[in-house]
């Protein structure tokens, strides 16, 4: 992302500016990791399920609207800065190296919940057997499987669309129009002798300027739209669990999302100080 840029209502933004409010968003998410800890094991010394869902429901809600804040924000610097969102700088290259259009892939969240499920299963198998629940997601019944692969299908077919669509507006870069505006900028630089700049005079700027404003319209929507798809996704698998088995969920995805982040600012860290070390031997 460029150090600066101008929004399209004329205000100055830059990516230390989103960075600012991402880093403050994962300071609430630990602390909202450590809420929804103490509330599992709360929920695990008792058998209630009046008094967990008057407890959990709540606190659900909090951390679904706590995403969507965080989707909202998103959304205005998508608007300023589409490239930048889709490259964002406070990701380590670890995470990047995983991101789907700007962030999580929507299905990755079924693999979330299957991990999970599997390993508490695992963990309880000597409870079950015996035929005591133990409401984790370890305890999904046969209706609640049906309606996560149903909605499995659904985010996939919706994945592949928006992948499509990013694929025709990457290609798009390439079509005749930016070959031919990309030569005779490079003619006219030769001409003149230009070593770098646009090169092309002002009305051929335009030009390149009003080419690119449409990928850049259309990179807008599938974003915006691959944001939704993440948030959409995550309410509708929480929709399908018991406010017990949320908890779980949502503590297995803030767990990924923050490990995931500081194992890769630390390998990011590692990188940069051996490659300093292997120029300071050149």
């Amino acid at each position: 992302m460029a150090s600066s840029l101008m929004s399209r209502n004329g205000v100055e933004k830059n990516d230390k500016t989103f960075h600012k409010f991402f880093e403050t968003w994962l300071a609430e998410q630990k602390q909202e990791l450590k809420v929804l800890v103490s509330a599992s094991r709360d929920v695990s010394k008792g058998n209630n399920n009046v008094v967990d869902e008057r407890v959990l429901v709540p606190l659900i809600k909090r951390v679904i609207q706590h995403y969507e804040g965080y989707y909202g924000e998103k959304s205005k610097y998508i608007e300023e800065d589409v490239f930048g969102m889709l490259n964002p700088t406070w990701r380590s290259n670890l995470e990047g190296a995983f991101l789907w259009i700007g962030g999580w892939r929507p299905s990755m969240a079924f693999h979330l919940l299957y991990s999970k499920s599997g390993l508490q299963f695992e963990a309880c198998l000597p409870q079950l057997i015996r035929g005591i629940t133990t409401g984790d997601l370890g305890d999904l019944s046969p209706d609640q499987i049906g309606k996560v692969d149903e909605l499995q299908k659904k985010t996939i077919w919706e994945e592949k669309n928006s992948s499509e669509k990013l694929a025709r507006v990457q290609e798009s870069v390439a079509d005749a129009s930016m070959v031919e505006l990309s030569h005779i900028v490079t003619q006219l630089m030769m001409i003149s002798g230009s070593g770098g700049g646009g090169g092309g005079g002002k009305i051929l700027d335009e030009e390149v300027e009003a080419n690119l404003a449409t990928k850049e319209e259309g990179l807008v929507i599938i974003l915006q739209k691959a944001d939704n798809l993440r948030l959409n996704t995550l309410k509708e698998i929480l929709a399908i669990l018991t406010p017990t088995q949320a908890i779980h969920f949502l503590i297995a995805a803030a767990e990924l999302h923050l490990r995931l982040h500081e194992w890769g600012k630390i390998k990011d860290a590692t990188t940069t100080t051996t490659i300093t070390n292997h120029n300071h031997l050149i």
